[in-house]
Parts: structure tokens; sequence; C-alpha cells
């Protein structure tokens, strides 16, 4: 079962187990099986893109927002296309292997919905648009004499169209050649070397990653240094990341008179998740008029909103997970400096040793205890952190069955009153609903003597009956209200109690995990809480 969700993840579920999480950039709106084990998938940004198992295939980004997607075989090739609906009237069909695009309409409104069916009853399926006016069209797959290919016409004028453009750029870098060089000329004869638009061979883009603890008109951050390596300077970044930035993409560009050859871009990634920079800089001098633009790819490591901090400012943390591994402790010293931004003069010793953090977000405390014998200690109050380090201390060591001891006391006291919560709002429906099948009953009696009044003659009785039965009314109205509020109530609850069991399986790799989820759904089911405690905190027997 495929879901997606607002929290920008896509999930995929066996039964009622998580068994691969993928992560976006936005909330998921739409998802369409495509052919064997690939999917398309669209985002509220305007993004469209297909999977193939938990890898992603392609991706496009539009400024309009995907209303609706669809796979159809258009192009009867045996493989179905992205069909896509957009909010400024535009249909298109992508291949589900590259994401070109081999047919595309317009409609004069947003598109409300793609469908497939038999519209004109001949026994042939058609694709099927509908535009928010009601514009509806029809369309056959293409046949076999069209190859594949159903720009028709337009496919040449658009061929025609981008090799002329590309004609013109190159003509115009051309053209900068050429006045770059009269100008390096120009500048030769001034002794003035070096300072018209082409610069030193040598010159190299330098990028640094620290963590800046902030300042009272700045909060805390990662800080992205950019650099130069002679005295070039830097007129505009360009940084393309996804889930960073609102709109994915960031521009840095410097006042004229603030240039310099270093630029420094604050990040406050909202997740830990590794993120690629890609990072486009245009570096030449002051009056310079071309720039040579470089292109790198940074990785923003996983855990980079942590900043190292000394063991001894780190106060006494309650919430630990334990495990045991054969790793030897420079392994995981590789693990901390991948994922981590360390200081380069960070030294370890071997074990047994300890690296604390603090959380650029919200000041929590982080405390990783390596101990011989390949034992292992993590210290938060974050449960969700405690899982993500897990998880990739396991991917990094590839680690197959990993079983924990934790214990979260905080956190556990909450689910404690959530689960009361739960107990108390069951009950409160099964009074609900034998209150709501009593007035039933009443109506229906009431109703009768209301009806043989009336037919008796006795207006007074029918009367007095018809108003009671008004008010026996008001107060099952009433009631129901009750009886949503309570659901509501008792559906939030029921979800943080699930989210509270995928978070302990989370704290388990492998076998381990799976066990628990499972007996913590057990526990669950036969109402015994301690047990579910237990679980969470030691695991199952089996495992």
């Amino acid at each position: 079962l495929l879901v997606g969700s607002e929290d920008f993840d896509i999930r995929v579920f066996k039964e009622d187990e998580i068994v691969a999480e993928m992560s976006e950039t936005e909330t998921i709106t739409a998802l369409s099986p495509m052919y064997g084990s690939r999917f398309g998938y669209a985002l509220s940004n305007g993004t469209v893109g297909v999977y193939d198992k938990t890898a992603r295939y392609w991706r496009i980004k539009s400024k309009n927002h995907a209303m609706s997607i669809h796979a159809f075989d258009l192009n009867s090739d045996g493989v179905c296309e992205l069909i896509t609906g957009w909010s400024n009237g535009k249909v298109d069909a992508r291949s589900d292997r590259t994401g070109e695009v081999i047919f595309k309409d317009n409609f004069a409104s947003s598109i409300a919905g793609v469908v497939e069916g038999d519209y004109r009853m001949d026994g042939s399926t058609q694709l099927i648009c509908c535009s928010v006016d009601g514009e509806v069209r029809g369309y056959l797959p293409g046949g076999e004499e069209m190859k594949g290919n159903l720009m028709d016409t337009s496919a040449e004028q658009d061929l025609i169209r981008e090799l002329s453009q590309k004609k013109q750029n190159l003509l115009l870098e051309l053209r900068n050649y050429e006045e770059n060089a009269k100008a390096e000329h120009n500048a030769q004869l001034k002794e003035a070397d070096g300072q018209g638009g082409v610069i030193p061979a040598n010159t190299q883009l330098q990028t640094a990653l620290s963590v800046n603890l902030g300042s009272d008109s700045q909060s805390a951050h990662v800080e992205l240094c950019i650099s130069t390596t002679n005295d070039t300077v830097i007129r505009a970044v360009l940084i393309f990341a996804e889930g960073i930035f609102e709109g994915e993409s960031h521009v840095v560009h410097p006042s004229l008179q603030n240039l310099s050859g270093c630029v420094r871009v604050p990040l406050t990634p909202p997740k830990d998740v590794p993120v690629d920079l890609h990072i486009k800089a245009f570096v030449g001098y002051r009056n310079s008029t071309q720039f040579h633009v470089f292109e790198l790819t940074r990785q923003l490591p996983r855990f980079s909103m942590y900043a190292l901090s000394s063991p001894d400012s780190a106060t006494e943390l309650l919430s630990f997970v334990n495990c045991t591994t054969n790793e030897r402790p420079q392994r995981i010293i590789m693990w901390l400096n991948q994922n981590f931004l360390l200081p380069e003069d960070a030294e370890f010793q071997t074990a047994p040793f300890q690296v604390c953090f603090t959380s650029l977000r919200n000041a929590g405390q982080l405390c990783i205890k390596i101990k011989p014998g390949g034992e292992i200690s993590i210290n938060t109050d974050d449960i969700d952190l405690a899982g993500d380090i897990i998880q990739s201390m396991a991917s990094f060591l590839a680690i197959e069955d990993l079983q924990v001891e934790a214990d979260f006391p905080a956190y556990f006291e909450e689910l404690r009153k959530v689960l009361v919560k739960v107990d108390e709002h069951h009950a409160v429906n099964q009074r609900l609903t034998a209150d709501m099948a009593e007035h039933s009953n009443l109506i229906r009696s009431m109703l009768v003597q209301a009806e043989d009044a009336r037919l008796l003659g006795d207006m007074k009785n029918m009367k007095t009956r018809y108003i009671e039965l008004y008010d026996l009314n008001r107060d099952l109205i009433n009631q129901y209200k009750i009886r949503c509020n309570n659901h509501t109530e008792l559906l939030n609850n029921l979800k943080a109690v699930n989210q509270a069991i995928q978070r302990a399986g989370r704290l388990r790799v492998g076998k381990p995990k799976t066990q628990v989820i499972s007996a913590c759904r057990d526990a669950i089911r036969s109402n015994n809480f301690n047990m579910l405690f237990r679980i969470m905190r030691v695991g199952t027997a089996s495992s």
C-alpha cells in the first residue's frame, strides 16, 4: 500500500507495517500506479515524477500545480505514460523512463480531472480530460504507424526552435570571448593585467560548511562559506537544494560596494536528512562585464544541525538507547565524521569515549557514548532523533538486525496519559451509543402515539407529543455533535499511539523492529499497557 502524507513522506506499507519511506520536499497530492514497480507522484509545489520501488527515476518542477495525474499508454508502445493535467489548462504525457514530453494539449481553463474509459461506447478505451469549465476531450491511443511519435508537425517546429536557440547561445558565447580577448589585450597594454573579463586559469571555488551558534539578531544555523582562491570576486551565487529554501532555490547577489571573494549563506534544514547543495557562482573582477560560472555540488550531512559541545556542559539525560555491535570504534568515528559537522581539530580517543552535541533548533542535548566491547549508548530526550541515529548508524555499518534496550520516561508518561484518554473515549462512545438507541426507541413509540392522537382527533395530545418529539430530536442532534467530537479526539489519540509504536520500531533494525511493532499491536489489542511499555523498553522475548 502506497501512502502519500502531509509530512512530505511517501510510505510503503505491507499489511500494517511500514517497509519503506521516501522523503519528498512538499506535501504529496497524488499517486498513480504505472508499469511494473513504478509509480507516478505529484507534490503541492508543482513537482511531478516517477519512482521505481524506492528510487526516484526522474522529476520535473513547474510553476503551475498538477491537478490530476494518470497512467495511460498513449503511444501504444505497451508501457503507460504519466499523463498530467495542470492548473494552467495544459495536459502533457511524459515517458515513464525519461520524463520527456511525448504529447501535449491545452485547455482554456484549469484541468479538473484525467480519467480513462469507453466514453464513445465503441469498445475502445480513451484518455478523457475535463476542465473546470466543463470542457471534455477524449484522446485515442496512437496507432502503430506513428511509432510512438505523437508530436506530429509540432515536433519538427520544436526542433527548429531548439536549434535556433542553441545557435543564438553559441553566437553570444563567441561574442563574449571576443570581447574578453579585447579587454584582456587592453588590460595588458595598460599594465593592469588580469582586470578584464578573463580570470586566472588556476582560480578555484572552495566551499566550507560549519556550525554557527548565531547571535542576538540571528538564530543558530549551518553556515556555507563559498570563496575563491585569489583576488577575484563572487558576483552572485545560486544554490538549489531540496527542502531547505522556499521554492527550493536561493540567490545571493551582493551589492557592488559589498563585493568580495567570499560569500556566506545561512542554512537551516528543517529535517535531519542529507541534502545535496547544487551551487553555481559567477566569478570575475569588480569591473568585469562577463563572469565565469563555477558549478559544484556539496552534500549537507544528515545531522548538520547539531553543534559539538563539551561533555561537562551536558545535563544528565534520563532517556537512553543502549545496543551492542561488533564494530570497531574507528568505524563509528567514520560515521560521526560523515553525518555531523565536526571541527577539523576534533579528536577521539579509543573506546571508551563520549561525544556530545546541542541541537541548533531547540537546544536539546545528545550524547553518544562508545564503550569497550562494542556497546553504544545514545542519550537524548527526542525519540525521533534516537531512531534517526540508530537507522543512520545501522545503514552505514551495514547492520541487518539490531536489538536495543531503550527508555524515554517523559515520552512514555505522555503516552500513558494518551492511552488513558483512549479508554475514556471508548467508554463515552459506548454510553452515547446506548443513549442514542434509547432515544430512537422513545421516538418510535412517541411518533405512534402522536399519529394515534391525530387519527382520534385529539389535537391537544398530538401537539404535546410532537413538542416532545421536537425536543428529543434536538437532544439527538446535540448528542451526535458530542459523539463526533469524541470520535475526532479518539482518532487523534489512536494516531498518537500508532506513531509511538512506529517510533519504538525505529529504535530497532530488521527482525527485532518487525517483532516489536507486531508485539506492541498485540499488547494494545489485549489492553495490556504494562506489557506495551515493557516491549517498547526491552523488545520481545524472541528478539
